[in-house]
């Protein structure tokens, strides 16, 4: 058992830090996105340095990254608990990536991919929170942590009415911490009021205003 659980923790890790982001923006417009905005491989990022295709791209598969390593930890047979934190660990791969030199985004997009398959219900419903906080504040750090919040109060509640084990409160609650521990440049910049806003268009140079 500790060998499957050590194999779908690093497996989770390794496919979490599949560089998407980076992927989509070099293959269409032949940049590196890290050296676009905030530097980051996120959907956001990716979104000022090429577009609204290569933002949702991008978020597709970083969700896919998640949803991936819990699956596969599943078919492995690993414990509730390794489960839940083969999607915590497929968020510290997008993060930190070893494929670009410890560098990444902040893993909103991978946490609920992880999110929906240990409980479909719980982490769909992210998905319109992410998309309600985005649109109303135009602020991607404030949309990420208000859906990393929602998802440990879902699945805190769920586990509590028996419809999600305990165990796996673990993966949005470690993810949270991931999440605002990616964020503390964002939070800082909210603070002072000089967040950047989500781009309303993109044509040859990014409309923030």
């Amino acid at each position: 058992m500790v060998v499957i659980v050590l194999v779908a923790l690093v497996a989770g890790y390794l496919l979490g830090a599949i560089p998407v982001g980076f992927l989509v923006v070099r293959l269409s417009r032949g940049l590196d996105v890290r050296r676009v905005g905030s530097g980051r491989t996120g959907g956001t990022n990716v979104l000022r340095a090429a577009g609204w295709g290569a933002a949702v791209a991008t978020g597709l598969g970083d969700a896919l990254k998640g949803a991936a390593a819990v699956y596969l930890a599943r078919v492995l047979g690993a414990p509730l608990w390794a489960q839940a934190l083969a999607g915590v660990t497929a968020v510290l791969g997008h993060n930190y990536s070893i494929f670009l030199s410890l560098r990444g985004g902040a893993g909103t997009a991978t946490s609920v991919g992880g999110a929906i398959v240990l409980w479909p219900l719980g982490g769909l419903l992210a998905i319109p929170v992410l998309l309600a906080v985005a649109l109303l504040t135009r602020y991607a750090s404030v949309a990420s942590i208000a859906v990393a919040i929602f998802l440990t109060a879902a699945f805190a509640v769920g586990s509590a009415v028996g419809k999600v084990p305990w165990a796996y409160l673990l993966h949005p609650a470690l993810n949270l911490v991931l999440v605002l521990w990616a964020l503390r440049p964002n939070i800082r910049r909210l603070m002072r009021g000089e967040e950047r806003r989500i781009p309303v268009r993109i044509n040859n140079e990014t409309i923030n205003n």
